[in-house]
């Protein structure tokens, strides 16, 4: 799923999708497995908390509306050799801000399958489980209908 090519269309998917499952991880996690990544890099823009405006649509095809604001952290670092990497996560961590950052550029360089094996693979199989507990237990809750047939005309 996550392909470490940056080159054209399928880079910039997969780049995508790794800064979405790096945003999507629980707090503490992306700055846990990368403690030991090199911290060599100069900053562009260091961890600001902000807000964003999250949007909404109501069954998911009508009309867009405004839902309401989301505390988001986000940065901008360079490594040293010129690659730039950006970090967005939803809370108030700088150091997983800063630890998304660093694996973003990370990501696009040689070190790419070091990266995704010791951080970015966990967080996939992180991920997968806590959408599949969510499932079952949303599938615990289900409810079947069925109606009877009367033999009665």
């Amino acid at each position: 799923m996550l392909d470490q090519s940056t080159h054209g269309t399928a880079g910039t998917d997969a780049r995508r999708d790794w800064l979405g499952l790096l945003a999507r991880a629980p707090g503490g996690r992306v700055a846990a497995l990368a403690a030991d990544l090199p911290r060599g890099f100069d900053w562009l823009r260091k961890p600001e908390i902000g807000a964003v405006m999250v949007r909404g649509r109501a069954g998911a095809t009508g009309g867009p509306f405004n839902l309401g604001e989301m505390t988001v952290t986000r940065c901008s670092l360079k490594l040293a050799d010129g690659t730039v990497g950006h970090g967005y996560v939803q809370s108030r961590n700088k150091q997983d801000a800063e630890a998304a950052a660093l694996v973003d550029a990370l990501m696009q360089t040689d070190a790419a399958r070091t990266i995704r094996s010791d951080v970015l693979d966990p967080l996939m199989t992180e991920e997968a489980d806590r959408r599949a507990t969510r499932a079952a237990k949303a599938a615990a809750t289900r409810v079947e209908f069925f109606t009877l047939v009367r033999g009665d005309d």
